[in-house]
């Protein structure tokens, strides 16, 4: 049964959610061409529109036989479900986990002059500079909803501080904010930020993932400030949610497979991202725990769209 699955005259294609050349979509290429040898030729099918819905909702409705299969992120699996009012799937149900592919910290950066002027080194000095100077701070982020400004609003509640969130069209516009000092600190992705954390534009205060990240051992982790804070992005292989489960444990080996080869990981360090290889019931159980962070955190937030 499973080998009649995906023949390899059969062309499999992996859903993107999100447009060509994000580190979404590279991280994808990457892992269709390491599986062609045990699952045939893999296409990579860009899907964007909607948050993310729009491609994800295309894998829920794919026929379940392996050979649709695609991603699920933070943002479609486990922010998404509330805060869109409507929803075209149904993240909990509609979907069999495969792996999850890999975890990008996120970075709270200050703007380096800012930081300078206002004497902020660490978190701790920012969260003191915060609550001696209540509503001074402000923050950006790629648009309400968005990881950047979930992080913000979590950072805030557990730090008991209070700043003003600007949302931006996108992470882009959020980060030229942030350089040209229009905002004060924003939480962005590791990957995203490291250039100019390096060329010193930024201050790097601290990376939101339980534990230091190895891409940059010495920024602290906010964590060992604010105890148990914890986000950061992910994203991972799902199928349809009948797909046999011989065929999903197949899907899960290739995979897993070339998660684990030393070219990924080496291509993945490069993007700051850690691959995570994993069995789809271990996946599943963090994405259910994910829904249930986020369920708080959305509407905590107040954030909507309809």
């Amino acid at each position: 049964m499973a080998q009649s699955a995906t023949p390899s005259n059969k062309i499999m294609r992996i859903i993107v959610p999100y447009a060509p050349g994000g580190p979404i979509d590279v991280t994808a290429r990457l892992l269709a061409e390491r599986v062609k040898d045990t699952l045939g030729t893999v296409i990579i099918e860009n899907r964007p529109g909607a948050g993310g819905n729009i491609g994800v909702d295309a894998i829920a409705k794919a026929p379940p036989d392996g050979l649709t299969v695609g991603i699920a992120a933070v943002a479609t699996h486990a922010i998404n479900p509330w805060l869109y009012s409507k929803m075209p799937y149904n993240a909990a149900t509609d979907f069999a986990p495969i792996t999850q592919m890999v975890r990008v910290p996120n970075v709270l950066v200050m703007n380096a002059d800012t930081a300078r002027r206002l004497n902020i080194n660490t978190l701790a000095d920012l969260i003191q500079y915060a609550k001696a100077n209540p509503a001074k701070l402000n923050y950006a982020s790629g648009g309400n909803g968005s990881a950047g400004h979930l992080a913000g609003e979590m950072f805030k509640a557990q730090a008991g501080i209070f700043a003003l969130h600007i949302p931006y069209n996108g992470g882009n516009p959020a980060q030229l904010a942030l350089l040209s000092g229009q905002v004060d600190f924003n939480f962005d992705n590791l990957a995203t930020a490291s250039a100019n954390i390096k060329a010193g534009k930024l201050k790097a205060l601290a990376v939101t993932t339980a534990k230091r990240s190895a891409a940059l051992p010495d920024i602290p982790a906010m964590a060992e400030t604010l105890k148990g804070f914890e986000i950061d992005t992910w994203w991972g292989l799902v199928a349809p949610a009948a797909t046999p489960k011989d065929v999903v444990a197949r899907l899960n080996q290739a995979f897993v497979a070339a998660l684990n080869s030393p070219e990924v990981k080496t291509r993945f360090a490069m993007l700051m991202a850690e691959p995570v290889a994993n069995m789809p019931e271990q996946f599943g159980a963090f994405m259910k725990s994910e829904r249930a962070k986020y369920e708080k955190v959305v509407k905590a937030s107040g954030a909507r769209v309809d």
